[in-house]
């Protein structure tokens, strides 16, 4: 796969968090329900702001805020087999890269905190709190191959949220989909290619 630079999603993509979050989601979800079926499975891919729309602006969102915080502050961050390697060697090959997440500036501290290495293989980063409209909308994947000074099409977006990769599609860029979090057949319709792991990516586009 020919790639000018990539666009890396985090959950799901370079972390293995997106289970966590699901337990995290629908915890809240059962203290504060919402109505939405699915709820967790729903708003994966959906900034703060967007998550927050579901409950009532009577006070219900601070307490969900507190209760996000207080379990994002638990939570250790694991990386995919292979994330590491790969974002080393594709810095080694002068690939630009950048990430796109949902994630708020709190959440990624945290990260950083925990993994001192990880921003440095990032060119650009874009939060979720840097737009105003979030996945499935294309606005961060453009955003982030304009600060790159890249064409959209010239980019790689690796994504594997539904969210995640229509906002990939609808921006015109080339998108690899990680059947990490849905399964293939979700995935493939809405990818240029699928693959079941980070590692199987890496080993693609390396080769």
């Amino acid at each position: 796969m020919e790639m000018k630079a990539v666009l890396f999603d985090l959950d799901g993509v370079l972390l293995d968090s997106e289970g966590t979050y699901s337990e995290i989601w629908s915890a809240i979800d059962r203290r504060f329900p919402t109505g939405v079926a699915n709820f967790a499975s729903v708003i994966k891919g959906c900034n703060l702001a967007d998550i927050l729309r579901h409950f009532p602006d009577d006070g219900t969102r601070e307490k969900v805020c507190a209760m996000l915080d207080e379990s994002q502050r638990a939570m250790r961050y694991t990386f995919f087999d292979g994330a590491e390697a790969l974002l080393r060697q594709l810095a080694a090959q002068g690939v630009p890269c950048a990430l796109v997440t949902s994630s708020d500036n709190r959440k990624m501290e945290a990260v950083y905190a925990q993994h001192p290495w990880f921003r440095q293989f990032f060119d650009v980063v874009i939060t979720g709190e840097m737009l105003t409209r979030a996945k499935p909308h294309p606005d961060c994947y453009l955003l982030a191959a304009q600060k790159l000074g890249k064409e959209i099409g010239e980019c790689v977006v690796v994504e594997d949220s539904l969210n995640g990769l229509r906002a990939g599609r609808a921006a015109g860029a080339v998108v690899a989909g990680i059947a990490s979090t849905l399964p293939a057949e979700v995935v493939v319709p809405l990818c240029t290619r699928c693959y079941p792991n980070l590692r199987a990516f890496a080993e693609d586009v390396l080769a």
